[in-house]
């Protein structure tokens, strides 16, 4: 490493994903690299009904029947991952200056479910019936909100959207409050819950979504041949981000460090990427500046790596201009699917654990890399890497992109 860079530490995880509940949960089937589409009641009808899915989810048992009856799933699932990253970390919320903890969380959609329901109801019943609780359940940014009053978190509270990047944006800004010193703890991450059936219609519509409904537990195939489209998923994932002095001080443990961000825009197309990955590569280069990291440097990616026929040739593209040979690549996407908001943080969250395990997780469903990829990306079985620094790959519709620097402890 070079030059002068502010590392915020992480000293604490919160995974809600299909892949499971809880940090230990999402290692073992991430790791494993078994997939988790499946036939999704509520979307049964549409051209595409299967989606990824957090299982087993009891938000009253989570949360308690009031609060959970008072919040959408999006805000559950980001107020239990909190909850987890806040533990995991070794902090009591009951005994910390609440002012100096900051909250930022990425979603895309908000309290989508909370929204196409109020809405059937008035369209339905009329205004009469249709519930006071939606102002404070589909606003998106509800989450963060309900996060600081769970946590007693009162220092900067902010929510970013910018699409599927907006987790990895959360963690980039959160980082930023640290390096300023606007807070001493930051809470960062995603949630997303929006497998509504007008949200995952209007995917379908649109032909971003796989179309595999004989067999869904194959259909989200990052950087393979054979890949038609993602899979819609939930979840949520936290971070807790500390400065190092402060993380040592209290004794903490060190999962791994966020020593870099980057961010730009594409200016191309709504929902296509830029087929030169430029303003992808802007954002992926400014991160290893912002760590003093060299490209050779880096070990291991963690691609956006949506399975989609654009995303990916594009996205390879950049690996080879940017790092060339050298990283082992791998899409998680295989596994759980796109978390839309979430993705970039739960992504982050993996690509710690990457790092701290020194093992790469495998691409779910990769038989046959397309012969236009052209990157190490790693199949079949986890591998193990000694890996000094790695990145995070989010990219958006709207063209928004964001990378985050990893490095070792």
């Amino acid at each position: 490493m070079t030059g002068n860079h502010f590392d915020a530490v992480v000293t604490g995880l919160g995974l809600l994903t299909p892949a499971g509940i809880g940090v230990a949960d999402n290692t073992e089937r991430i790791w494993s690299g078994v997939p988790t589409a499946a036939h999704t009641p509520a979307l049964e009808g549409l051209p595409v009904d299967f989606s990824c899915e957090v299982p087993g989810f009891d938000p009253v048992q989570a949360l308690g029947r009031r609060t959970a009856a008072r919040v959408d799933r999006v805000s559950q699932l980001g107020m239990a991952a909190a909850r987890e990253a806040v533990a995991d970390a070794g902090l009591d919320h009951r005994t910390w200056d609440g002012a100096r903890v900051a909250v930022v969380v990425g979603t895309s959609f908000g309290g989508a479910a909370s929204l196409e329901r109020e809405h059937d109801t008035y369209r339905e019943h009329g205004h009469e019936l249709v519930s006071p609780l939606l102002m404070v359940t589909a606003p998106v940014n509800m989450t963060a909100g309900y996060i600081a009053m769970d946590l007693g978190a009162l220092g900067p509270n902010q929510v970013v959207s910018t699409a599927c990047a907006s987790g990895a944006t959360a963690v980039g800004y959160a980082r930023l409050l640290l390096r300023t010193g606007a807070c001493d703890i930051a809470i960062a991450g995603g949630s997303e819950a929006a497998l509504t059936p007008t949200g995952v219609a209007s995917l379908a519509k649109m032909g971003a979504l796989s179309h595999r409904r004989d067999d869904p537990s194959r259909a989200s195939r990052p950087f393979d041949a054979d890949r038609d489209g993602f899979v819609a998923g939930e979840g949520a994932g936290m971070l807790v981000l500390e400065r190092l002095e402060d993380a040592r001080a209290r004794g903490a443990r060190v999962r791994a460090r966020i020593s870099g961000f980057g961010a730009s825009a594409d200016g191309h197309h709504p929902s296509a990427p830029d087929p030169t990955g430029s303003g992808a590569e802007r954002a992926v280069r400014a991160a290893l500046a912002d760590g003093g990291v060299a490209p050779a440097e880096v070990g291991h990616v963690n691609a956006h790596g949506t399975s989609t026929p654009l995303n990916d040739v594009t996205e390879a593209a950049l690996i080879r201009r940017v790092y060339g040979e050298g990283p082992a690549v791998t899409s998680t996407k295989g596994v759980i699917g796109h978390l839309i908001g979430a993705a970039g943080a739960v992504e982050t969250a993996y690509t710690v654990l990457a790092v701290e395990r020194g093992v790469v997780p495998p691409t779910a469903n990769l038989d046959a890399v397309d012969p236009d990829v052209g990157v190490d990306v790693v199949a079949k079985e986890q591998r193990r890497v000694g890996i000094e620094a790695a990145v995070s790959h989010s990219f958006g519709f709207g063209g928004q992109n964001a990378a985050v620097l990893v490095t070792a402890p």
